[in-house]
């Protein structure tokens, strides 16, 4: 499975790279401030371990507790450490990376990490290998409730079996929630070659809307869009490289469920929001343009009513009507550019 493509990325964070200040670019640092929820554990984790963080997002979804969550691309294991406080003792997270240097630190803290939790024993486990391969490392059909990455999927050479694995290792209802850095165009090839552009998670950026073409064909049909921020480039040389393009980092969330439309369908359904999820008793967040308020019904097209219905979530949802008559496509359902000052939006109801 190793690539010329992938000793280069192993390399960049292996050796170029020491701490996130070595960067070039925005591209592969958060920029999305991490939510309330997410700054508690963030305050138990080891400096090194987050120094050495190279994420554009914070795709630590909600109701976590006993799942198995995948972090592929995990590094230094920051966001696996987090999903760990989450799912608690009875849970489980699995760490997935390249890079041996960054797993060494990952591994190193792990004990440490453990204890601050307060946990009695490990609940995460670290795997050195490749995310276009997750059977080479032992991971099995339909395991995971869900599956995330930071700033990761965009540095691969073989992005369509990276999304495969995804949907293999998913449960059904299970759910991949990532952020990765995305263009506004389809890139030269020469910009993949370049190491340093590939390093600072640019030169391997996909175009959009062929991400939301590929997540379609893999049995991904209705990609959500859950928060958008444009890049900066600060470096002038990377400027005058890639300067043509505007780049944007983006959390998706895609759910593993059978039966989804193309399209926003109205079948006249409603969900109403329990409040039961303790990060977020007010108030959940189910993309861009989906924000239940507690005990206020909202009319949703049947695939957002799947999402809420038929996936870990259910329990905090309450969803009336079914798709026994239709209604026609539901109003406001169209293409929106991607803009991140316009809030791109990543379905239609």
């Amino acid at each position: 499975m190793s690539t010329l493509t992938h000793k280069k990325v192993s390399e960049y964070y292996g050796k170029v790279l020491q701490t996130k200040k070595d960067l070039k670019t925005s591209a592969c640092c958060t920029l999305d401030k991490a939510p309330v929820y997410v700054r508690e554990p963030l305050k138990l984790i080891e400096d090194e371990i987050q120094t050495k963080f190279y994420g554009c997002g914070s795709p630590i979804p909600l109701v976590l507790e006993g799942m198995k969550i995948l972090d592929l691309g995990c590094g230094t294991g920051r966001d696996c450490f987090v999903l760990s406080y989450f799912v608690g003792e009875q849970g489980e997270v699995v760490g997935v990376d390249m890079t041996e240097e960054q797993l060494e630190v990952a591994n190193r803290y792990l004990p440490i990490q453990m204890k601050k939790f307060g946990f009695k024993k490990a609940n995460i486990k670290f795997h050195q290998g490749y995310i276009e391969d997750l059977e080479a490392v032992g991971l099995p059909d339909n395991y995971f409730d869900a599956v995330i990455s930071n700033c990761v999927v965009n540095l691969s050479p073989d992005k369509e079996a990276v999304m495969r694995e995804v949907h293999r290792v998913l449960k059904p209802g299970g759910e991949l929630f990532f952020s990765d850095v995305y263009a506004d165009r389809r890139l030269p090839a020469w910009a993949k070659e370049d190491p340093v552009l590939l390093g600072e998670c640019l030169g391997g950026a996909l175009y959009w809307k062929d991400f939301e073409r590929l997540a379609k064909q893999i049995g991904f049909p209705d990609p959500r869009i859950y928060a958008c921020s444009n890049i900066d480039l600060h470096d002038q040389e990377t400027i005058d490289k890639i300067g043509f393009a505007h780049f944007t980092s983006i959390t998706y969330r895609l759910f593993k469920l059978s039966g989804l439309e193309d399209a926003c369908e109205d079948y006249g359904q409603a969900a109403t929001y329990k409040g039961t999820i303790k990060q977020s008793p007010h108030q959940f967040v189910l993309d861009n343009h989906h924000v239940f308020k507690k005990g206020k019904p909202m009319l949703v097209c049947s695939n957002t009513a799947s999402m809420l219905e038929d996936t870990r979530l259910k329990k905090h949802f309450d969803v009336s009507g079914n798709t026994d008559v239709h209604f026609g496509l539901f109003e406001g359902c169209g293409e929106t550019p991607l803009d991140a000052s316009d809030k791109p939006k990543g379905g239609c109801c």
